[in-house]
């Protein structure tokens, strides 16, 4: 498509820009939190207000499909049969806003403060379906759209998104595409787009230890009495040693060395000690060592406790010894671990180290493999043009540290890669208090979209 046609769609979507800001909120209002049983009405609602919207966008064959949980949403505009098609994903669901507390406004009465929006989901990641809306609304209302589309909205995907291969599976002929745009990864600054050729992996588990039938007064009984917490805290402990290393027998087996050059790549980033220690507003930085901090967080795994709880944990003294203690632990994995080998791992550390004063019980929530693609092909070099521009710079291709299973699945049943990008950015506080996004950002990355749509 020609230049200037490409420049008046985004002339249009300016014109509509404030319009579709404000409908974004009306979706940010809704508290679509898939983990609680509490809002299930509240993700069905979010489902129908995007079903709408893509129906109102002249998609065809629109459906809601109900799931084991949560609905996944799947629309096609196929108005051009010659052409190849794009499959988008997208996810609806967002995070818990605990601790409620220590937000500065209602997580779900969105407010826009400096140029950021503030709202749970803003940038994780209904910024993100809204980007793509927004560019397809500027399109279709200024022309034409030159190649296929189906999309693909979950809501499932912050608890793990337990329905979807089975769906991709059984729907494996209507999502039939040439490639897959995935706007859930994100940028390193707002003057840096990036795509992301790699995620790590993940494997996610709930250990519970028990030791007494009730908690226990203790004074009568402690010293006597196996303490859950305590053993609890001295396995966690056990888990790393004084270098950061993992000592899970086998854990480290299967790890792919990155190549010198990837090195690098990975050092001319930025995101150095100080991005890191800005970014997170910690004294100092921890880890393996041997590893500089890019390079832990985009190509080395870890193993963290995500939450613990044990006992009396309200204001004040309870002086108990508790029944249990239980620890949220992820894995994130690089190329080639297996999930599962690392839960067999986890599993003969636990029988060979839990003594014999407690029980304990391992759960395996679940778990992906690491992803990693080629980033080359003309669809791929078609965005990184949109993306330069847009932004006047080069676009950065980098690894990325965190896990975004649906990659991995789609590659394996759909037999396509995917285009991992986004606008969200670093300090974005995404599954945190406050979440925001950066609307200039924002802005900018739909104005890519749109460049990318038309130039296939």
């Amino acid at each position: 498509m020609s230049t200037q046609k490409i420049e008046n769609t985004i002339t249009h979507f300016h014109k509509i820009y404030k319009g579709q800001l404000n409908k974004f909120l009306e979706l940010l209002k809704v508290p679509s939190i898939s983990t609680s049983e509490n809002n299930k009405d509240d993700v069905l609602k979010a489902a129908d207000f995007l079903v709408e919207e893509l129906e109102k966008l002249t998609f065809k064959n629109v459906k809601a499909y109900p799931t084991q949980c949560h609905p996944i949403i799947y629309g096609e505009h196929m108005g051009s049969p010659d052409k190849p098609t794009l499959l988008i994903y997208g996810h609806y669901d967002v995070q818990p806003p605990d601790p409620l507390a220590q937000w500065h406004s209602q997580p779900f009465e969105p407010q826009i403060r400096d140029e950021y929006l503030y709202a749970r989901g803003s940038s994780d990641m209904k910024g993100q379906i809204w980007a793509v809306l927004t560019a397809l609304r500027a399109i279709f209302e200024s022309g034409e759209l030159p190649i296929n589309i189906k999309v693909l909205f979950e809501g499932e995907e912050e608890i793990g998104s337990p329905s979807l291969d089975e769906f991709l599976e059984t729907h494996k002929s209507m999502l039939k595409c040439d490639l897959i745009l995935n706007p859930d990864a994100g940028m390193l600054a707002p003057n840096k787009p990036t795509v992301t050729y790699a995620l790590r992996g993940m494997a996610y588990f709930e250990l519970q230890i028990s030791g007494p039938k009730a908690d226990l007064h203790s004074g009568l009984f402690g010293g006597t009495i196996g303490n859950p917490a305590n053993i609890l805290c001295e396995l966690i402990s056990k888990m790393h040693d004084d270098q950061g290393k993992i000592t899970l027998s086998g854990f480290y087996d299967d790890v792919r060395c990155i190549s010198d050059q990837e090195k690098i790549d990975l050092a001319k980033l930025g995101v150095d000690k100080q991005f890191y220690m800005k970014t997170t507003g910690v004294p100092e930085l921890a880890g393996e060592a041997g590893f500089s901090p890019v390079e832990r967080v985009y190509t080395r795994p870890t193993l963290d406790v995500n939450g613990l709880y044990a006992g009396y944990i309200q204001e004040g003294a309870k002086t108990i010894i508790p029944a249990y203690a239980m620890a949220k632990i992820s894995c994130r994995l690089v190329p080639d671990q297996d999930p599962e080998k690392i839960h067999q791992s986890l599993k003969s550390f636990l029988e060979d180290t839990v003594p014999e004063a407690v029980k304990w019980e391992l759960k395996y929530l679940s778990g992906a493999p690491a992803y990693l693609s080629e980033p080359k092909g003309t669809w791929f070099e078609a965005y990184l043009k949109a993306l330069e521009e847009t932004w006047g710079v080069t676009p950065i291709k980098k690894r990325d540290g965190g896990s975004i299973p649906v990659a991995t699945s789609m590659k394996q049943i759909l037999g396509v890669d995917s285009i991992l990008t986004g606008f969200g950015l670093p300090d974005d506080q995404i599954h945190s208090p406050n979440e925001r996004l950066h609307l200039p950002t924002h802005k900018k990355g739909i104005e890519a979209l749109i460049r990318f749509f038309l130039s296939i």
